[in-house]
């Protein structure tokens, strides 16, 4: 059985993960009201990414016999300034999701709870691959500034990305 401490922690971060899928919603709405569509279509991929995350921890805490908590997923921003200024909230964010798991390695080895420890280790990997990302375009962004043929290239390139499931190993994405 997992210890309580790690249970608690566990169900904060469920929440956390699905913050930040609604997190990522509001940037949708902000670059869709400005036609910015390759943006947008940018933050939809982090929302599927982000829910994948909430439910590799809700399944994981199923899967160790550990109680759910769902509490109430509190409100994000959805006014934003600039492209520039929702990439730097989002990169921000990440940074806050990073030490949000590297706490919770720090209870799991608190606690001695190797299991936990081996599935932490998919997240920290996917925190540093997050972080690069955002702080990628944030960049490119800083470089381009918020308007003409740079947003324009941008938003382009921004539309390609694809979306892959996250392989979470032993871990089902399916409720």
């Amino acid at each position: 059985m997992i210890h309580e401490k790690m249970q608690e922690a566990l169900n904060q971060q469920l929440n956390k993960e699905f913050y930040s899928a609604y997190f990522y919603l509001g940037m949708v709405d902000y670059f869709s009201h400005l036609d910015l569509e390759g943006f947008a279509h940018y933050f939809r991929v982090q929302v599927q990414e982000e829910r994948d995350h909430a439910l590799g921890f809700f399944n994981y805490l199923l899967k160790t016999g550990c109680p759910v908590q769902l509490p109430s997923i509190a409100q994000p921003p959805q006014n934003f300034n600039s492209p520039l200024n929702v990439f730097e909230l989002a990169l921000h964010h990440e940074e806050f999701v990073t030490q949000s798991i590297y706490s919770l390695m720090d209870v799991a080895q608190e606690v001695r709870d190797h299991q936990t420890q081996v599935f932490l280790q998919w997240y920290i990997t996917e925190q540093s691959e997050e972080e690069d990302n955002m702080t990628r375009v944030y960049n490119r962004l800083k470089l381009a500034g918020n308007e003409g043929s740079g947003l324009f290239m941008i938003d382009n390139e921004l539309a390609q990305r694809l979306y892959t499931p996250a392989v979470i190993p032993g871990v089902t994405l399916i409720i």
